[in-house]
Parts: C-alpha cells; sequence; structure tokens
C-alpha cells in the first residue's frame, strides 16, 4: 500500500500534529526523488528508529548551478511512490514550490567552513540552497531524526552542523553509501551514463579502495593522489576535479592518515559528474 502524498504543509502538519500529541518519534528523508536502493535504504533505517516516517520529494532549484541541470533532474513521482511502499513509510511529501519559497522568500542559511572545501568551490551555491531547504523540511516537519546517506559525506556535515547552530532539535543520522556490485556508488546520475560510461565509472571505487589501502599502511597522500587522478584519466574519466584526504569530522586537509579520514573523488566520465568518499582506517 502507498503512503499518502502530501502537497501543502497544512497537510503535513494534521499528520505529525497528531503525531506528536500521541508521543511517536518522528523520522524524515529528505530526498529529491528519482529514488534508488540507496534512499530506500534510509527509508528502512527510519522505519527501524522511529514510529512514524515522512518521506519528502522536492526538486530543489536553489542547490543546482545549471538550469540546465535542474531541467534534466529526473522527476519520477509515481515510480518513487512505488518503490517506497514494501518499506511502510507514513507519508511522502511532495510539497509546491510555494510552500518552500512563497512569494518574496528572502532567507538563505549559510554554514560557513565546511563549504569552503571540494564540493564548495566547484559548486557556488550549492551549499547555501542545501542547508536551507533542509532547514525548511526540518521545521515542516517537525521530526525528531533525519536520514541521509554518507555517499553526500560534505553535505551530511554540513546539514548536521547547521542544525546544531541553529538549535533545530533533531537527531540527523548519516547512513553508510549503497554500492552496486561493482562497487560503484548509487546515484541518481548514473542513470545518465551510457552502457560505456558506466563501465568507465565502475573503476572510481577500486582506484579509491587501493588509495585507502596505501594509506593505511602509512603511505604519505601526495603521491598517491597524482597516481590516482592519471589512473582514473588512464581508465576514461576525462576530468578530475578533486582526489582529497581529509579529517572525517572537520573535512581538515590531511596528508595522512594518522586520524579518522574520508578519501574523496569528484571525476567526470560520459558528460557526467560522479562524486564519491570512503572511510580510511588510521594508519
Amino acid at each position: 500500500m502507498t503512503a499518502p502524498i502530501l502537497r501543502s504543509l497544512t497537510e503535513l502538519r494534521a499528520n505529525t500534529t497528531t503525531w506528536r500529541r500521541n508521543g511517536e518519534v518522528i523520522g524524515v528523508v529528505p530526498t529529491m526523488g528519482a529514488l534508488h536502493e540507496g534512499h530506500l535504504s534510509l527509508a528502512q533505517a527510519a522505519k527501524q528508529g522511529c514510529d512514524r516516517v515522512i518521506v519528502t520529494i522536492f526538486v530543489n532549484p536553489k542547490q543546482f548551478n545549471n538550469p540546465e541541470d535542474l531541467a534534466n533532474y529526473p522527476r519520477t513521482e509515481h515510480e518513487d511512490a512505488q518503490k517506497l511502499a514494501p518499506y511502510g513509510v507514513d507519508a511522502i511529501y511532495v510539497p509546491d514550490p510555494q510552500e518552500i519559497y512563497p512569494e518574496g522568500f528572502s532567507t538563505t542559511v549559510s554554514v560557513a567552513g565546511l563549504t569552503d572545501v571540494m564540493e564548495g568551490p566547484f559548486r557556488p551555491g550549492h551549499f547555501e540552497g542545501v542547508a536551507t531547504v533542509v532547514a525548511k523540511l526540518f521545521l515542516q516537519t517537525q521530526a525528531d531524526r533525519a536520514y541521509f546517506g554518507e555517499k553526500d559525506y560534505q553535505q551530511l556535515l554540513v546539514v548536521r552542523r547547521m542544525a546544531r547552530d541553529l538549535n533545530i532539535p533533531i537527531e540527523v543520522i548519516g547512513c553508510p553509501t549503497v554500492r552496486e556490485p561493482s562497487g560503484l556508488a548509487m546515484s541518481s546520475r548514473n542513470l545518465l551514463l551510457s552502457p560505456q560510461g558506466l563501465e568507465i565509472a565502475e573503476q572510481m571505487n577500486s582506484v579509491m579502495r587501493q588509495v585507502a589501502d596505501d594509506l593505511a599502511e602509512g603511505a604519505d597522500f601526495a603521491m598517491l593522489a597524482q597516481d590516482a587522478k592519471e589512473t582514473l584519466l588512464k581508465v576514461g574519466f576525462t576530468e578530475v576535479e578533486y582526489v582529497d584526504l581529509r579529517c572525517a569530522e572537520t573535512l581538515e586537509s590531511l596528508s595522512n592518515a594518522s586520524q579518522p579520514a574520508r578519501l574523496f573523488v569528484t571525476a567526470w566520465a560520459d558528460g557526467v559528474r560522479l562524486i564519491d568518499n570512503i572511510p580510511v582506517n588510521p594508519a
């Protein structure tokens, strides 16, 4: 049985007010739709940890730098609702745009520091768009817990900091990245890859794992990063924007795995920008 689709804040609050009055724990899974197994794993985690679960679907124009990307983003509301049916979520919130950005809306939420590195310079304004819409969704749903995938690890840290700094009473929970058998991180963008592009994209994870293994053995990162870039280009990626080693808590740049770290890679294949990250065990 598919969950009811709610399009207005009034409809949403009619449900959440009752749930809160009954003392039920509410979980929210914010998405932009085009759901895949990664999203569904978040819905499953939310269902296991909460009494009530809301999955939100909103293609947020404020986090797209390229209007063409926004226009091409897949919108599959009916299919998404069908995919969620087995997970027993309680509501699918698909807000009309005016529910998020009413006429005259002029507020932006910005998180300094964490957004100045990696994705920040390549996608100016992106994290402001994310923080703004997620703050709205947290406040609209009045959820107790929110579930995000670690695939967008920088986004996870940004959202966590935003909620903490603004005293939004919600626990932001990160869930492991769900991968294809090849190791490729599941992403809505994978749908844009041709069969040949998919074969190239599938090489990313094996290159990353080799770097992580070498770091765990005490290798210095600078040479490994250069080798990784060259390998990615050799297997067919057209551009490598960055190969980065960062502190798992602060995103501070690291030269070795002397503390819990994440390895981040962003590269282009078949005209599609792919991002991934994996944990690195301290040497």
